[in-house]
């Protein structure tokens, strides 16, 4: 048996997953998360690890594998793209999907994937963009609301307030103007994520995105950007005739696809190219 981790430093939080790979393929063992904020990431990322190798129980690691800003990570054996570790993960969590949406708290992406995770296309937001998770999370901060309370708020939305500036700074000017109006946070919200879903469904075009889309990273959970986000995909299909269906699929892990990824593809390194070692022991570095 193999057991792999996998690391995801992301801009806003580190997530870290333990994996044992065996004859019925690779088994989830154990995972952490922990937001980086203002921490020293390296700080964090040994925090993250550590918590999940605890978790698992696991005596040794022969294969720990590193994806989005984890390239400097000194325990780790090898370092894979974030699309590549996506389109795997996603995979491990829900098998039907063709397609993953990555939504992080700097920029989103969209990635076409095969059965095997082998990436096919691939699309990314610019970082100034408003359709992040750091922009959603200043909002709410500006609002007084909590991030558990952004999806269920937004859907109490009677009349949703439209956002229409590409720009994050611009975007927070909207938002200031509107609460001076009286505008309620619900519909403030919904204008947000009725915005965002706009943009991200013409990402998933811009992939010829069919089938099942998987949503990833921090934002897969949001309710409301859920709601928006198939709301936008049923009217583009009936506004345009030949638009192929997708439909939208999360996972409570979704957060930690990048890392489950990560993890499998470090499995196989190990496993079928005879890469790596012992990584990692109770004892410490091997």
């Amino acid at each position: 048996m193999t057991v792999s981790a996998g690391i995801d430093v992301g801009n806003g939080a580190v997530k870290a997953v333990v994996m044992s790979t065996g004859a019925n393929g690779p088994e989830l063992v154990a995972h952490a998360c922990g937001r980086i904020r203002k921490r020293d990431i390296a700080a964090v990322v040994d925090e993250v690890f550590r918590l999940a190798a605890d978790s698992a129980g696991v005596e040794r690691i022969h294969y720990v594998a590193t994806t989005g800003e984890g390239e400097d990570v000194e325990l780790a054996t090898g370092h894979f793209y974030g699309m590549t570790t996506h389109a795997r993960g996603a995979l491990f969590l829900e098998p039907r999907a063709t397609a993953v949406l990555d939504i992080g708290a700097l920029h989103a992406r969209a990635v076409a994937m095969d059965p095997r995770g082998r990436v096919l296309r691939y699309k990314m937001t610019s970082q100034c963009a408003s359709g992040s998770g750091q922009f959603l999370e200043n909002i709410a901060r500006y609002l007084g609301v909590s991030q558990a309370e952004i999806g269920p708020l937004s859907l109490q939305a009677a009349d949703p307030e439209k956002i229409s500036s590409i720009c994050a700074v611009l975007a927070e000017t909207d938002v200031i103007n509107m609460v001076s109006r009286g505008i309620s946070a619900a519909d403030i919200l919904r204008g947000i994520h009725d915005s965002m879903a706009v943009r991200f469904g013409r990402l998933l075009r811009s992939i010829d995105a069919d089938g099942v889309v998987f949503l990833s990273g921090g934002l897969a959970l949001d309710v409301g950007l859920q709601a928006a986000l198939a709301a936008a995909l049923d009217k583009e299909r009936t506004a345009a005739s030949g638009v192929p269906p997708l439909a939208l699929a999360s996972h409570v892990l979704s957060i930690h696809a990048g890392a489950i990824g990560a993890a499998i593809w470090g499995a196989y390194r190990y496993e079928k190219l005879g890469l790596g070692g012992t990584a990692w022991t109770r004892a410490g570095a091997a």
